[in-house]
């Protein structure tokens, strides 16, 4: 049975959350979210990542399928990725250069976000075609957006909050992640 377009966003984006439910793309979740306005900039560079990665993946895929080299799949993915973080980082330098002081070194690293890899493979596998590949690189990509901002929201109310020295830096994003983790695993039984 073919998945309709809307369930495969809400999957990507809610169910089976890249980063709450499959815990990929766990580097830029703890170390972009201190700020909102931070934690949408790399939602929205790495949503473009996704869409970008998972068009060119599909065509990568229907290349290679066609000389019958499918083993090449990896290493193209991660070529076309790597690509894909360049172009936004340039952009992004040139037309914003406090975000991109802002995004730091996570801007970069972004092509080793595994949730990317995770899209195009997942889309792969699942044998997706190209407007499906587009919908669930679009609903992994919001759901990576609404992770990190709904981490951030918490993050910067939490500043304003007492609470104990051993709970406060690391331990608390953990808490806070293991927590909205949980409150997504509850979605689990709508896919």
């Amino acid at each position: 049975m073919e998945d309709s377009l809307f369930s495969i966003f809400m999957n990507a984006a809610v169910v089976s959350n890249f980063v709450l439910a499959m815990f990929l793309g766990i580097c830029p979740f703890l170390g972009v979210s201190n700020k909102v306005d931070t934690s949408l900039n790399m939602g929205m560079a790495t949503t473009f990542v996704m869409v970008v990665s998972s068009a060119a993946a599909y065509a990568i895929n229907l290349i290679l399928s066609d000389l019958g080299i499918e083993f090449l799949r990896l290493i193209c993915y991660i070529a076309v990725i790597a690509s894909s973080v360049q172009l936004v980082e340039m952009v992004v330098k040139k037309f914003s250069p406090a975000l991109f002081q802002a995004l730091g070194i996570f801007l970069p690293l972004i092509t080793t976000n595994c949730a990317i890899l995770g899209l195009t493979l997942f889309q792969t596998s699942r044998e997706y075609d190209f407007i499906q590949s587009l919908v669930f690189a679009l609903g992994a990509g919001a759901g990576f957006t609404l992770a990190l901002l709904l981490m951030a929201g918490i993050r910067e109310k939490l500043e304003l909050a007492k609470t104990p020295d051993i709970a406060q830096g690391a331990a608390m994003t953990l808490m806070i992640g293991g927590v909205l983790s949980l409150a997504f695993m509850g979605f689990a039984g709508l896919a």
